[in-house]
């Protein structure tokens, strides 16, 4: 068991899911799945394997930084696969986030709990063959004076209004998590991505 796989193990299993759209269920899910599958961390796992993303706001909590991801052709957070070098869950959600968004490291404070669950089918994922990500995603909050910049894998990267989403899948969770998960963080604390090991 690599220390990545240890890790989502360890944070899945204490981790307290909110009470809401069958997030206990899917923590469920993907600890059996981690349980049962040694490589679920990696992009070989079939027929599902664990992701990692970061949704990026504003210190206003008003807007929410979007990448116009090239093969979906939609706007989604930032994130995607876990990396040997990652070693852990929220690293790998921190990497995908600076990769993705052309953010320095420093620009972003993440918050170390994972935030929402998010299982969906993935068609494009390898070889012409689909698989379903069990995606794990962390909030991080972007410094004031940030400068995002388009990545390889973006057509896109943009700053949108919570209420002007382009992605209509996106608004009812990032609502409930301005609402209820982020309004209960104050106090708690964040770190810095210059402050991650392996990074």
């Amino acid at each position: 068991m690599t220390a990545l796989h240890a890790d989502a193990v360890g944070v899945l299993r204490s981790w307290t899911p909110p009470d809401v759209e069958g997030q206990g269920a899917l923590r469920d899910r993907y600890v059996a799945y981690l349980e049962a599958n040694p490589d679920a961390m990696t992009r070989a796992s079939r027929p599902d394997h664990l992701t990692a993303s970061t949704l990026v706001l504003d210190v206003d909590r008003t807007h929410v930084l979007l990448t116009l991801h090239a093969k979906a052709g939609r706007w989604f957070q930032l994130g995607g696969h876990a990396e040997p070098e990652d070693a852990t869950l929220a690293a790998a959600a921190l990497r995908e986030a600076v990769e993705e968004s052309g953010l320095a490291p420093s620009d972003l404070d993440l918050d170390p709990r994972p935030a929402w669950l998010d299982a969906h089918a993935v068609p494009f994922c390898g070889a012409g063959e689909g698989v379903t990500h069990l995606d794990v995603m962390y909030v991080a909050v972007a410094r004031p004076g940030a400068a995002h910049a388009v990545s390889e894998e973006s057509l896109d990267v943009r700053w949108w209004p919570v209420e002007e989403l382009p992605n209509g899948d996106l608004l009812p969770r990032v609502r409930r998590l301005q609402s209820t998960w982020l309004s209960n963080s104050e106090g708690s604390e964040t770190f810095a991505a210059s402050d991650q090991p392996n990074r």
